[in-house]
C-alpha cells in the first residue's frame, strides 16, 4: 500500500500538467462543476490554435442542466427601415394632386393611407425591409392604378415615377355649359328659319317649350326687327293696304295717292304694334312675347291654351303672368294712330274698335299656330324629321 500511494502523488501532478489551461469539468451525480487551471500551481498559459480571437458560445450537452451556467447568446440588431414615395400625374403629364394613396402589405397592419400634396407628391416611411408592399392610386374621374409587388431593403427609398392615370372610360363625355343668353340666341336664330309654307315667317312661336329660355331685351329687339322688315310682311303690308283702298277705309281719296297714304299707316300700325308689344313692353315688364306651342294633350285643353295665349304669357322668370305686353301694345299702338289717321277716323271707336279687332285676330292666329300651322311650317318639320334619326 505505501508504494501504491507513492506512485499516486507522483502520477496525479504529472497528468494536470498535461491538460489545456482552460476550464476543467467533471459531472458528479448531474451537477456541473466549473474549475480553472490557473489555480493550479505552476499551470502552463493557455495555448490558442488561431491567430485570431474568436467568441465561443458555450451551450450545456443534451441532457445537462444549466443552473450553474449562464448561456451566452448574441441578440440579433434591428432592421433598418425603408421608404416609398412618388407623384401622381395623368397621361398628359399633368400634376393630378388631393388623389388617395393606398399602401397595402401581407398584414392588416401595414395598412395605409394618405392623400397627395398640392403638389401631387406622397411619401410612406418607417416601413420594413423584406416585406412586400403594393401601393395603388384612387381619383374620381380617373382609372385607379396599381402598382406591383415592392419589397424594400435597409434604408433603401423607392420612388414611383411611373404613376399616369387614364381618364375613366365611361367618363369621357364633356359636357359643355352654356350662359342663358347663349342658349337663348341658338333658340332665336333657330326661330328665324320657320316659315310657313317655307315663305311665310312664323318667327314668334316656341315649339320647345320644355327647353326654352327667356330672352334677353337685346333678342326681343332682334326678332321684332326681323318680323317688321321681312320682305313677306313688307307685301302683306301692300296687301292689306289694297283691301282697304278696295273698302275705302281709312277716309282716305281714291288713287295711287290714296294707296300710299293707307299703304303708310298701314305699316305704321304694323310696326309700331311689334315694336311695342313685342320689344318695349315685354322688356320693360320682363315677359316672353312669344306662343309656346303646347302640341299635345286633349283638344280642348289645347283650345284652352291658345285662346288664352293672348290674355296670359310667360314670364322672363318662368311663370305664367297677365300678357300686359300683348294688351298694352295694341292699346298704345290704336292710340298713336290718331296721330296720322283722317280726322274723321279718330277717336275712342279708333283705339278700342281696332284693339277688340286685334285681340279677336290673335286669339284666330294661336289657334291656328296650335293645330294647323305647326304642321305647315317648313324648320319645324325638318327638325321632326332629325330628332327621329338614329
Amino acid at each position: 500500500m505505501k508504494i501504491l500511494s507513492k506512485l499516486l502523488v507522483v502520477l496525479v501532478p504529472t497528468l494536470l500538467m498535461q491538460l489545456p489551461a482552460s476550464t476543467c469539468l467533471a459531472a458528479q451525480e448531474g451537477t456541473v462543476v466549473a474549475s480553472s487551471v490557473s489555480s493550479l500551481p505552476d499551470a502552463p498559459a493557455p495555448q490558442i490554435s488561431s491567430s485570431k480571437t474568436r467568441d465561443t458560445v458555450s451551450t450545456p450537452a443534451e441532457g445537462a442542466s444549466t443552473n450553474g451556467l449562464e448561456t451566452a447568446q448574441k441578440t440579433p440588431a434591428p432592421l433598418a427601415e425603408g421608404h416609398i414615395s412618388g407623384t401622381v400625374m395623368d397621361v398628359n403629364g399633368d400634376l393630378v394632386p388631393s388623389a388617395t394613396v393606398v399602401l397595402d402589405g401581407p398584414q392588416a397592419e401595414d395598412h395605409r393611407q394618405t392623400v397627395a400634396s398640392e403638389n401631387a407628391a406622397f411619401e410612406f416611411d418607417a416601413l420594413k425591409v423584406g416585406v412586400p408592399y403594393r401601393v395603388s392610386v384612387h381619383v374620381a374621374g380617373f382609372v385607379d392604378w396599381a402598382s406591383t409587388p415592392i419589397v424594400l431593403s435597409s434604408e433603401q427609398l423607392v420612388s414611383l415615377v411611373n404613376i399616369q392615370l387614364k381618364v375613366d372610360g365611361q367618363q369621357t363625355s364633356v359636357t359643355v355649359s352654356a350662359s342663358t343668353e347663349q342658349i337663348a340666341t341658338e333658340q332665336i336664330q333657330m326661330e328665324e328659319q320657320q316659315r310657313v309654307l317655307g315663305f311665310i315667317p312664323n318667327f314668334y312661336v316656341v315649339y320647345d317649350a320644355a327647353n326654352a329660355v327667356p330672352l334677353t331685351p337685346k333678342l326681343k329687339y332682334r326678332l321684332a326687327l326681323k318680323v317688321a322688315t321681312d320682305p313677306v310682311t313688307i307685301v302683306a303690308v301692300g296687301f292689306m293696304a289694297g283691301v282697304k283702298q278696295v273698302g275705302n277705309t281709312p277716309d282716305f281719296q281714291q288713287g295711287a295717292r290714296g294707296y300710299g297714304q293707307r299703304f303708310g299707316v298701314q305699316a305704321a300700325d304694323g310696326f309700331s304694334d311689334i315694336m311695342l308689344g313685342g320689344a318695349i313692353l315685354p322688356s320693360l315688364l320682363h315677359q316672353d312675347p312669344r306662343y309656346f306651342y303646347q302640341g299635345t294633350g286633349s283638344t280642348s285643353s289645347r283650345m284652352r291654351h291658345a285662346m288664352m295665349a293672348p290674355f296670359v304669357c310667360h314670364g322672363d322668370n318662368g311663370r305664367l303672368q297677365p300678357n300686359y305686353s300683348s294688351l298694352g301694345g295694341d292699346l298704345l299702338s290704336n292710340a298713336l294712330s290718331n296721330l296720322y289717321y283722317p280726322e274723321s277716323n279718330r277717336g275712342y271707336n279708333l283705339v278700342f274698335g281696332n284693339f277688340a279687332i286685334g285681340t279677336a285676330g290673335r286669339m284666330v292666329s294661336t289657334l291656328a299656330q296650335e293645330f294647323v300651322l305647326g304642321k305647315l311650317t317648313h324648320a319645324v318639320s325638318k327638325r321632326g324629321n332629325n330628332s327621329k334619326t338614329p
